[in-house]
């Protein structure tokens, strides 16, 4: 068979083929076409599903009467012109080709007028002929468009149509993603005369998150929490579900890339990931996302029905996603434990965190190594204080788990005590019992490892997206005297005007929700010195349990094997032994 080139009419019934995949394909082009043309006002008529009337109008810029004809023709468009401006699209459609295919599958009819004309003008194309009819019309500044019989000349195609409850219900959920794209336009949907959404614009944030409660439900508007985050030029937005309140159904996931609705891989899966083990196998994450960044870091040109993206960034991209979805998560995930620390952190010492270093005595000097010691008053009154928390929680009948050469010899009366072996022993998330010649000693280790951090300078761990926190003029100064003791505590910081940077913490720091963190650490960082950074952040989070005592021993071990550093006191042994034992149930 010879290779020829393929009649027009053809060729427009194949790109059809790409472009018009149901009637909702066609409300999707046709909509995004009165979008392009700022219309702040577009009705969409259905009838039989789409199958056999789609009738979308708009109150656009409109269409001039020399370029109706030019409009049904293939490749034609008024919004690229050359290569540089596919390279940066910002406009929903930029092919050419919509119009051309509908036509070719369809009886269309289009009806528009521009503000510069006194009349409306109205186009008429049908099937193959593809024959362009040009006649007055009456119609205000705007377009409207007819599409009939859909697929009339393919029936092969029409044979795949489901029912038009079905095909509507497609129509409907575009709309959605539409409507939630373009919170300025006010939106109208008929379906066989009967009126099935009417969206006001909204101009206000309090109208925008009515009009997502709306469409995508209770439900989500009752769990929704509202995000937003900014590296760079790239910034995103929008509301994300608490993950208890996912479920098994798929609900609202809608993302969008300047402004146009995806159902991108990749963002995707970095959302996916950023929920990572909140949700279960059978639970769905449910969002709203919106993401910004320059159109040239983008190409939108690389899917028939433009559903898909690159990023010529994509692990940046995706990495930044991750990380500020998953902050976001972090702090969402138990919303009352959240309040309980901050108001546990307004009451604890954290806020007035003395280091207590004239207090420190080196482990050598303890009873039992013939040396004068002075109990540190503060670690030997939480023995009492910290007793009956620490039987309820610590005390358990789980000795198997542990191997039985290392476990101490129990006591008669004395319930065993649950330790993995050679694990350290921590009370409340900070204090340490730790054996030490012939004593028991409770070890503070808020202060200890302060002392240890402020000595020996830590590595720091670089961030994947650095982390911006606004600071007042204050706060600025403080956090530039103590630059030298954040390097040190293995803080790297960039302080501009009214901003810190971070771009690298400590390895036990990495993961901490730092944006929650980090601005009330600087805040209380103006009433301490240098040798306090440390400290102020620890007694945070330890006592607010935001990071374990555990995870920032094991940064660090060798502090255990460190007596100099330790802020400890020796406990009564026996007299331990007895409370334990008379508080037994």
């Amino acid at each position: 068979m010879p290779i020829r080139i393929l009649p027009p009419q053809l060729a427009n019934q194949i790109a059809a083929g790409e472009v018009v995949e149901r009637p909702a394909s066609v409300v999707k082009e046709l909509v995004e076409n009165s979008l392009d043309a700022g219309a702040d006002q577009i009705e969409i008529d259905i009838e039989k599903g789409g199958s056999k009337l789609i009738r979308v109008r708009d109150n656009g810029s409109g269409i001039a009467e020399q370029e109706l004809v030019l409009a049904l023709s293939r490749h034609a468009t008024s919004k690229i012109t050359d290569l540089d401006d596919l390279e940066a699209i910002t406009s929903l459609g930029f092919r050419g080709e919509a119009l051309a295919s509908i036509s070719s599958v369809s009886r269309l009819t289009l009806t528009s007028k521009t503000l510069e004309q006194s009349a409306a003008w109205q186009a008429s194309a049908a099937g193959r002929d593809m024959q362009v009819e040009v006649r007055p019309a009456a119609h205000p500044v705007g377009t409207s468009i007819e599409v009939l019989d859909l697929f009339f000349n393919t029936p092969a195609r029409r044979k795949f149509l489901r029912t038009d409850k079905t095909e509507f219900s497609h129509i409907d959920e575009l709309i959605k993603r539409l409507a939630l794209s373009r919170y300025d336009v006010s939106w109208q949907l008929s379906h066989n005369g009967q009126a099935v959404r009417r969206l006001k614009a909204a101009k206000t944030e309090e109208q925008r998150q009515k009009r997502v409660a709306a469409l995508c439900g209770r439900v989500f508007a009752e769990n929704a929490a509202f995000i937003q985050n900014q590296y760079g030029d790239v910034r995103i937005w929008g509301w994300i579900v608490q993950p208890q309140a996912c479920s098994s159904q798929l609900q609202c996931q809608y993302s969008y890339v300047n402004g146009r609705m995806m159902r991108d891989k990749l963002l995707n899966h970095a959302i996916r990931q950023a929920y990572g083990d909140m949700l279960t196998a059978d639970q769905q994450p449910a969002f709203v996302i919106y993401l910004e960044l320059d159109p040239r870091q983008v190409d939108v040109n690389v899917h028939p029905a433009k559903h898909e993206v690159r990023f010529h960034q994509a692990r940046l991209i995706h990495d930044f996603v991750v990380s500020a979805l998953g902050d976001a998560l972090s702090q969402l995930t138990a919303p009352q434990l959240a309040e309980d620390r901050v108001n546990r952190v307004q009451e604890t010492s954290a806020y007035t965190y003395q280091p207590a270093t004239s207090n420190r005595q080196p482990a050598g000097n303890q009873p039992g190594n013939n040396g004068a010691y002075s109990p540190r008053q503060p670690a030997a009154a939480a023995v009492k204080r910290e007793l009956s928390y620490w039987q309820h929680s610590h005390i358990a009948a789980e000795a198997a788990e542990t191997q039985t050469e290392q476990q101490p010899e129990v006591v008669a009366g004395l319930p065993a005590v649950s330790q993995p072996a050679g694990a350290p022993f921590i009370m409340r998330n900070r204090y340490l019992l730790k054996q030490y010649a012939d004593d028991v000693l409770l070890i503070d280790l808020v202060p200890t490892l302060s002392a240890y951090f402020t000595a020996n300078s830590l590595p720091a761990v670089p961030l994947l997206l650095p982390l911006r926190i606004s600071v007042n003029a204050m706060q600025l100064r403080t956090l530039t005297q103590l630059a030298d003791s954040f390097s040190r505590a293995g803080f790297d910081m960039l302080l501009t005007d009214n901003t810190v940077i971070v771009r690298a913490v400590p390895d036990w720091l990495r993961q901490t929700v730092l944006g929650h963190w980090l601005p009330l650490w600087f805040e209380q960082l103006v009433q301490h010195s240098g040798d306090e950074v440390v400290g102020v952040l620890l007694s945070m989070l330890l006592n607010a349990n935001e990071v374990a005592a555990v995870t920032v021993l094991k940064s660090v071990p060798q502090v255990l094997s460190l007596p100099e550093y330790w802020h400890s006191a020796p406990l009564q042994l026996d007299a331990t032994l007895s409370l334990l034992t008379r508080q037994q149930p």
